[in-house]
C-alpha cells in the first residue's frame, strides 16, 4: 500500500479554502513521564508546523502511527517528518510515478 492511500482528498475544494484534517488544538498530553519546558516547547512547534502544512495542503484526513507501536503525538520528530510528507504531498492529486 502506497502513501497516498493513507491521505484522502476533499472532492472539490476552493483553492486554499477547506478544513484543514481535525488536529487537535493544542499538542496532546504527554503519557508517560513529563516533558520539560523546552521538550514541551518543542512539541509544540512541531504540532505548530504540522498544523500549518495540513492547512496548506488539500488534504482533509490521515492517519499515522509508528513501527514501535508508540504514540507520534508525542514525539516531535514524527510530527515533523508527517509535516514534511504533507507539504511535499502532490498539490494535483497524481501519484508519482
Amino acid at each position: 500500500m502506497g502513501l497516498s492511500r493513507l491521505f484522502q482528498r476533499k472532492a472539490a475544494a476552493a483553492p486554499g479554502r477547506g478544513p484543514a484534517p481535525d488536529l487537535p488544538a493544542e499538542p496532546p498530553v504527554p503519557s508517560k513521564a513529563p516533558l520539560s519546558a523546552e521538550q514541551e516547547e518543542d512539541l509544540r512547534s512541531a504540532w505548530a508546523e504540522l498544523t500549518e502544512a495540513a492547512e496548506r495542503s488539500k488534504v482533509v484526513s490521515f492517519r499515522a502511527c509508528t513501527r514501535a507501536g508508540g504514540s507520534w503525538t508525542e514525539n516531535p520528530a514524527a510530527v515533523r517528518a508527517i509535516a514534511a510528507t504533507l507539504r511535499d504531498f502532490p498539490k494535483d492529486g497524481r501519484q508519482p510515478t
